[in-house]
């Protein structure tokens, strides 16, 4: 098995778990590049690692023995980003979202199926180990027909978290509560409870912080098997609690808090996973393992070299964008609104 030699573009927030998770995979790739447009970053980056440091964004993509990237910015640069990616023949690796719409994701998956290249983006909450007992329990059919659902994510962000310029802001990060935070959990929620039918939602921004996205969501879906759920996101909640998914089925229901799993029959089984503990609800957003993010990349390499389409695609990311452009477009036109 061929070992794959990566690119980083992108030295911020989101770097500390792809690259720890990249360290521990030395059988299957090497950090070639690392580049980001701020200088005073870059150099920070090299006082701190010793991986690679370029000083130009065709550094990487002119590196023909480079064959993937990571692409780790904010969202209005990512369809630029992977589109020149995919011309220089790159496998991509994308922090989420793919993009701040819908349609702008689908520009990128169709730059990148032309190449025939791998595509993959980084909604790693499926990857988590009670994550995946609960999609197989459901894909099993022990815990019986969907009847009701919920998704929780009461989450807090400092101050100092919007403090940054251009957090919060569309113009910088797309979206608010449900694009930069809820996503994964949203992500997560779609791909366990089967299509969702129609959504009504209230969105609203809270006094607490100068933002013009989002903070505080509240809606309810109509499935398409005709069960009914509801989502509650927001980050004004102080200090921060574990995001929490219900699926009360017709055999069974189901308590996903964080990354704890217990399932309850009716027949009187009791089926208990203990996971790690996930702090990234509170004031540090990174405060979580990157055993996920790891399972991601594996399975993105994975699919690079059995040629397949990775879990997390390109093309999968796009159904968590349309249920998010379907809630902000019931709040904003205050009416249900069809999805898919």
């Amino acid at each position: 098995m061929a070992k794959h030699r990566v690119g980083i573009i992108g030295l911020g927030m989101a770097l500390k778990p792809h690259l720890q998770s990249l360290e521990e995979l030395p059988q299957r790739v090497e950090i070639a590049a690392c580049f980001t447009p701020s200088a005073e970053r870059r150099a920070a980056f090299a006082a701190a690692h010793r991986h690679p440091v370029v000083d130009s964004l065709d550094a990487i993509l002119n590196d023909k023995a480079i064959d993937v990237v990571f692409v780790l910015t904010p969202p209005m640069s990512h369809l630029d980003l992977v589109e020149q990616c995919a011309r220089a023949g790159k496998h991509v690796l994308l922090e989420k979202p793919i993009d701040f719409t819908s349609a702008r994701g689908e520009q990128q998956v169709a730059a990148m199926d032309k190449t025939g290249r791998t595509f993959a983006v980084m909604l790693q909450h499926r990857f988590r180990d009670a994550s995946r007992k609960l999609r197989a329990a459901v894909q099993s059919g022990e815990l019986g027909e969907l009847v009701s659902a919920s998704a929780s994510i009461r989450w807090w962000r400092t101050p100092e978290y919007f403090a940054q310029p251009g957090r919060g802001m569309k113009a910088r990060d797309g979206g608010g509560v449900l694009i930069t935070q809820a996503i994964h959990t949203l992500d997560l929620f779609q791909s366990l409870t089967g299509p969702i039918a129609k959504v009504t939602s209230f969105a609203k921004t809270s006094p607490l912080r100068r933002i013009d996205t989002e903070d505080i969501v509240a809606g309810a879906f109509e499935f398409k098997n005709g069960a009914i759920g509801t989502i509650d996101a927001t980050t004004v909640s102080y200090p921060g609690f574990p995001e929490k998914l219900e699926l009360a089925c017709t055999n069974a229901v189901a308590v996903l808090n964080a990354e704890t799993l217990d399932i309850y029959f009716k027949d009187g089984r009791h089926v208990h996973h203990e996971g790690a503990a996930s702090k990234s609800g509170g004031a540090d957003p990174m405060a979580f393992p990157n055993d996920a993010h790891k399972g991601l990349i594996v399975d993105f390499l994975d699919a690079i070299d059995g040629n397949r389409e990775p879990e997390s695609s390109g093309r999968e990311s796009l159904k968590v964008m349309r249920l998010i452009e379907a809630l902000l477009a019931s709040a904003e036109q205050g009416r249900p609104v069809p999805l898919g």
